[in-house]
């Protein structure tokens, strides 16, 4: 027997309101719409009516359980806050952009149902970015607690 993961799939109770929000805010692509179920191209899922599919109390399903994030990166987290910041409908920020001690800046907020979705910075525009501060690998590596063999591999791939 073989038993694969799939994906995560998170419950909607708009599952209209959350496809615009991922496809215009992510860029994700819609990969299968069933209607109440769709799968998007980052790996994951959004599901309306969870509570009918799982057999659950309609009040078991809670909104804002902040126990979980969907996480995302980007090449320009400036672009995307600026993106968020025309969003046309509110966004709850959970934090405005931080920098952690690994170098990375990351922002959190809540989706339109609750669910804590985090956007930071690709780790490779982290590294180049502490390269060019004049970090030499090694620095960078402990800096950003990735392997040297990594920082390596993207200060030769930014060098091409």
């Amino acid at each position: 027997m073989y038993v694969k993961y799939q994906m995560p799939l998170i419950a909607v109770s708009d599952v209209g309101r959350s496809k615009r929000f991922y496809c215009g805010l992510f860029d994700q692509r819609v990969v299968l719409d069933f209607g109440e179920n769709v799968t998007f191209s980052g790996g994951f899922a959004i599901q309306e009516k969870f509570a009918w599919l799982t057999g659950l109390a309609e009040d078991s399903v809670r909104s804002r359980p902040n126990n979980m994030e969907l996480y995302f990166e980007t090449d320009d987290l400036d672009a995307f806050m600026q993106r968020l910041g025309e969003w046309p409908d509110p966004v709850e920020l959970l934090h405005p952009p931080h920098k952690y001690g690994w170098q990375q800046c990351t922002v959190r907020f809540y989706d339109p149902d609750g669910h804590i979705v985090e956007v930071g910075e690709a780790m490779e525009v982290v590294i180049r970015r502490c390269l060019a501060e004049g970090h030499t690998a090694e620095e960078t590596a402990a800096l950003t607690q990735h392997p040297l063999e990594f920082v390596l591999r993207v200060r030769d791939e930014a060098g091409k």
